[in-house]
């Protein structure tokens, strides 16, 4: 059969004859008595054996793994201590028993992970990642199963495993060793290992955070709504490593998060994408970045939904509120008058938002009108589409919210500057064009009417 469609249930089924490696001295005599009273036996009494003498067990079975290379009985070990695991995944706590302080429990593991049998390899990846999460941390300068923080020991070193994981399941994402099974097993163990702080540094080191993105895209069966989790668990572990987010405004993993929240019902799936946003809502541009995504009105609409979790409840609400003062701070006067009169006219947030033109209409009297000629100057001098389409936006919303509007425009000679641009080869510039034209001559009630 082929290795790489291998099942723990099918490994188990194998008679490992356990008396020979005893003669060859490869296991113990106290192994082998071990052995023989847990295997084969059932769930529960394998259970009641692990609760009597649960380190014992793992040193037979680490010590098999170190000294033993044939394929049948190391698959087998590692299908025990699968089986044991996921029967209680507490269990992981049995290899960091004091009792096995001389032992080195993770070289066995490390080494089959880089193996080419994927049975092996699968197996390693999901036990070294729960003994690695369940480890004691340092604590008055020691490390885990009793090794001096300052040891020169030859045992692998808990950075070492870390590293070497984080290596290898970024590498099963970029090239998988099994073609369905590779990339969910390398997400799912990074989803419990990003928690570590280490694990973070080497993995964007790595440059893992480019491997996650194209894995954030809506999903529909059950299979792919977990991997679209546990990626966006990822997402959010990494949102709380400086290094981590400047890379991430490097890429789409916004646009693709507000993507799936717009369209996801899974709670799970949209809880940990709101408390990414929540996180990066305050780092660099991802603020004004969420805003021109369109995430104000996205938040309203998941408000309104039934959902059973607190945390999301909480969650919206508190990124609701700092996509509000965001809005506030991005669409202040000041900085809508510098970016009209540098000319840099561009869709950043207070020109779609109703809010900033109600607060801010009285101000475009300073000056007589200083920042409404300049509008009708940029309309009649850049050659920028994206500069020309802003200009006949902003007209508009001036006509639209200004009590004189039509009449200050036409006394500017707005009309004629605007109709010109009605002919733009620019389709953005002509729609806009289109709509300033029709308030310059219909007024801002009946030209609203037009466009809904």
């Amino acid at each position: 059969m082929d290795r790489a469609e291998l099942t723990t249930e099918q490994v188990l089924k194998r008679d490992i004859p356990w008396e020979i490696y005893m003669s060859s001295k490869l296991i113990t005599g106290t192994g082998l008595q071990l052995l023989r009273r847990y295997d084969k036996r059932t769930e529960s009494q394998k259970a009641s054996l692990l609760d009597d003498d649960g380190p014992a067990y793992v040193r037979t079975f680490v010590s098999i793994l170190r000294d033993i290379s044939k394929e049948e009985a190391v698959e087998y070990v590692l299908a025990l201590i699968d089986e044991m695991l996921t029967a209680n995944p507490k269990r992981a706590r049995l290899f960091h028993d004091k009792s096995l302080s001389g032992d080195d429990i993770y070289e066995p593991f490390l080494r089959l992970l880089w193996s080419g049998n994927w049975f092996m390899q699968e197996k390693c990846c999901k036990i070294l990642s729960l003994i690695v999460s369940v480890r004691p941390k340092v604590h008055n300068g020691m490390i885990p199963n009793g090794e001096s923080s300052d040891s020169t020991s030859k045992f692998t070193n808990i950075n070492e495993v870390l590293n070497s994981l984080a290596k290898w399941l970024c590498f099963q994402v970029k090239n998988p060793s099994h073609p369905s099974s590779s990339v969910p097993t390398a997400i799912n163990s990074l989803a419990t290992l990003l928690r570590e702080s280490s694990v973070r540094v080497s993995f964007v080191q790595a440059d893992g955070i480019k491997l996650l993105v194209p894995l954030i895209s809506p999903a529909s069966t059950q299979q792919s709504i977990q991997l679209l989790y546990e990626t966006c668990l990822c997402v959010w572990l990494l949102s709380y490593y400086d290094k981590a987010v400047e890379y991430m405004a490097t890429t789409r993993v916004l646009p693709r998060l507000v993507e799936v929240v717009k369209g996801s019902t899974k709670e799970k799936v949209v809880r940990v994408i709101i408390l990414t946003f929540r996180n990066l809502l305050s780092k660099g541009a991802f603020g004004a970045q969420m805003i021109d995504l369109g995430l104000p009105q996205i938040v309203q609409s998941l408000k309104a939904q039934a959902w059973s979790d607190e945390d999301l409840l909480g969650a919206l609400n508190q990124l609701e509120e700092g996509l509000r003062d965001n809005i506030k701070r991005l669409s202040s006067f000041e900085k809508y008058k510098q970016e009209v009169l540098l000319g840099n006219l561009d869709w950043s947030p207070m020109h779609k938002d109703p809010g900033f033109w109600r607060e801010n209409i009285t101000n475009f009297e300073e000056n007589d009108f200083q920042i409404l000629r300049v509008l009708v100057t940029i309309l009649d001098t850049s050659t920028d589409p994206t500069a020309l389409a802003v200009a006949c936006y902003d007209l508009s919303q001036f006509i639209q919210f200004h009590p004189a509007g039509r009449i200050v425009a036409n006394d500017l000679k707005a009309k004629e500057r605007v109709m010109k641009l009605m002919n733009h080869e620019n389709a953005e510039v002509r729609k806009n064009a289109l709509v300033c034209v029709q308030r310059l001559f219909l007024g801002a009630k009946y030209a609203s009417f037009l466009q809904s």
